[in-house]
């Protein structure tokens, strides 16, 4: 039987509030235990909070609000806290990232989960 995980949409207000709503949805005792996108990313290929086999759904609900929280001054935060604790090799990377993030362009960090989940978990994830 599938399994479906929700997300509520309107609870996310940042990356912080998602790491909680997602580690809720999936059961994980005292919210979701990774807190960044690589522990996320582990989380969706089973076995540290979903299936081991896949059978799983991610119903995102009200994905709008969390599309908005999840823009581009959210991006904007978070590029600056991960330019601040960059390798040198990578902080000219994050600096352009960060200089498009801030005029308004290129992907959001709910771009970003979006993508994570996608590649991932393709077909699990359920826009409403």
């Amino acid at each position: 039987m599938t399994k479906t995980y929700v997300i509520d949409g309107a609870e996310v207000t940042g990356l912080d509030s998602f790491w909680r709503v997602i580690g809720e949805a999936v059961n994980v005792p005292e919210g979701y235990f990774g807190r960044n996108l690589d522990a996320f990313a582990d989380c969706l290929s089973g076995g540290m909070g979903t299936p081991d086999d896949g059978d799983y759904l991610i119903e995102w609900r009200d994905h709008e609000s969390s599309r908005r929280a999840l823009g581009h001054p959210e991006t904007v935060r978070q590029l600056e806290l991960r330019l601040a604790r960059s390798h040198p090799s990578n902080k000219a990377a994050v600096a352009e990232d960060l200089e498009r993030a801030r005029a308004g362009e290129g992907p959001t960090v709910f771009d970003e989960l979006v993508g994570i989940i996608e590649e991932r978990a393709p077909g699990v994830l359920r826009l409403l």
